[in-house]
């Protein structure tokens, strides 16, 4: 049995429309940047409840210059504060749009492997007389078991 959780056709030119229309994003945000694994890991992260904390903190800074270091700059600190502001709606859309594209990608491929599935029993029993053979060999890999190592289920030495 299978399900069928998706139906939709996408053209080569609508698929190409996409990506240019996503390299367009890219090239209208030309300050992006790629973070490391360590760099995420490692870097404070602003919060929902981190939010009224960088608010207020603007506003301390804005009222109060003389507090600051002399290296502090003050723009750049408002600029950086704006710029969360302006990408906040942005980051939400995409987001939504990636989890729909994410999820129609999974429900594709799961149709088409429970489809597949089906042809291979079907070409199972249909193939018996070995007409099927070289095909019924290549969708089996899928299910080949890796034989176990030398070590196997030998007791550890003590």
């Amino acid at each position: 049995m299978t399900n069928d959780l998706i139906k939709g056709d996408l053209l080569p030119e609508q698929q190409q429309a996409v990506l240019n229309s996503l390299h367009d994003i890219q090239s209208k945000l030309p300050f992006l940047i790629d973070l490391t694994v360590d760099d995420r890991r490692t870097l404070p992260k602003m919060g929902d409840r981190s939010r009224a904390f960088v608010d207020q903190g603007l506003v301390m800074a804005t009222q109060n210059e003389g507090i600051l270091p002399r290296n502090f700059d003050l723009e750049e600190y408002r600029r950086d504060v704006a710029l969360v502001r302006q990408l906040e709606p942005i980051v939400l859309a995409a987001r939504q749009l990636i989890k729909r594209i994410e999820d129609t990608y999974l429900a594709a491929g799961s149709d088409a492997y429970g489809q597949t599935l089906v042809v291979y029993q079907a070409a199972k029993l249909a193939g018996k007389d070995g007409s099927l053979a070289e095909h019924l060999d290549s969708l089996g890999k899928r299910f080949a078991r890796k034989s176990p190592g030398p070590n196997h289920g030998a007791a550890n030495p003590a």
